[in-house]
Parts: structure tokens; C-alpha cells; sequence
């Protein structure tokens, strides 16, 4: 369910610690000629060896494009699910859902507004438009609710938590005019804040 009508602070919802246990890891299947060498070949060696290591010590949930889907799915990698998800480019940290959690240990997530990191201003490629979806079908995956963020632009691996009310972030992806040219230092602290359950 999408929730529009409150925030995760105001709900009791925060970031937790990068370090925290957590149930899985997510992935997306590297495919853009255009971003990736050699056809992206060698990338998907790479993204292959990185999945089946992080396998050995909790499940992988690998999302690929369906041009895509066969072709993964008949490496038979053990404890990783492979599962069609339309996407434009593989960062998902970056367009994926950011998961929140409660003091009762009941998960949410932030679905914020992806826009390949800076749009039509700066950005590195266009249409991210699949990009922009990844987060939901995450949460539909998990069955989580999701706060989405239509009018705020933030890539997840712009931030990180301490899971005790601090986050780290750089002016120069949150203050750059492709992300949130309308808003002030102070303003995009406050939506952090309030969305992040932060300080």
C-alpha cells in the first residue's frame, strides 16, 4: 500500500544502521550497452561472482529485465531468486526502495523519485522511467507498505544511517539543480529528517 497521508518519523519509522541484520539482498542484472563494455558481458561475470558470494551468507533476490530473464535464470545459482524486474540500469541502491523499520521491528520502505541522477539537466541517461517503478515492485516482493516521494528526488546510495538518528549525505548530489532545484539546504534536511526518522 502506497501511504500518503503521514511520514515515517510521525509513524515511528526510521533508517536503521547500514550495519544492521537484515533478511536479503537486492540486485539488479546489468544489460545497457551504452553503460556497460563489451555488451555488458564482463559486468554480468562481475554481478554473477558478486550474487553467489553474498548467497553463501543470505538469500539474493536478483531483479533482470525480461530480455534477460531466461538467460539468468539458467545459471541455477543456489539461494538466489531470480525475479522479472523492468529496469533501466543496475544501481539499485540508487532507485531501489530504502527500508525503514520500527521499534517493534516491522519494516516499511521510502520510495523516493529517481530521475537517473539529475534528469533532463545532468542526468546520465534517459528514460529512467522503469528505474522509477523498481522501488515499488520491491515492496510489492515484500509485502511492505511504501511512502512515495513523487516530488522529491534522492538516490539511495546518497545517504547512510547510523540507526541512531543521524544521516550522512553530500551536498553535491542533494543540492544539485537536477535533483531538487526548488528547495533549500534547510528544506531537504527537513524531508530527510521526517522521512528517514532522523535528528
Amino acid at each position: 500500500m502506497r501511504i500518503t497521508n503521514s511520514t515515517p518519523k510521525s509513524d515511528g519509522f526510521y533508517m536503521p544502521s547500514e550495519l544492521a541484520e537484515h533478511r536479503c539482498t537486492y540486485m539488479l542484472w546489468p544489460e545497457r550497452e551504452d553503460n556497460w563494455r563489451g555488451g555488458a558481458k564482463p559486468a554480468q561475470e562481475v554481478f554473477k561472482k558478486v550474487a553467489q558470494t553474498i548467497a553463501k551468507y543470505e538469500p539474493v533476490i536478483l531483479g533482470v529485465n525480461q530480455s534477460q530473464y531466461a538467460h539468468v535464470l539458467e545459471m541455477n545459482m543456489p539461494n538466489i531468486q531470480v525475479v522479472e524486474i523492468s529496469n533501466d540500469d543496475s544501481w539499485i541502491r540508487d532507485c531501489g526502495a530504502t527500508c525503514i523499520i520500527n521499534g517493534q521491528g516491522r519494516m516499511r520502505a521510502v520510495d523516493w523519485k529517481f530521475n537517473a541522477w539529475g534528469g533532463l539537466y545532468n542526468g546520465l541517461y534517459f528514460p529512467w522511467d522503469k528505474d522509477d517503478f523498481v522501488a515499488a515492485k520491491m515492496c510489492a516482493i515484500e509485502s511492505i507498505d511504501r511512502y512515495r516521494l513523487s516530488d522529491f528526488v534522492l538516490e539511495g546510495g546518497s545517504i547512510h544511517a547510523d540507526g541512531e538518528g543521524t544521516i550522512l549525505t553530500t551536498e553535491e548530489c542533494l543540492l544539485d539543480p537536477g535533483r531538487n532545484p526548488d528547495l533549500t539546504k534547510e528544506q531537504i534536511e527537513a524531508k530527510l529528517k521526517d522521512y528517514l526518522g532522523a535528528e
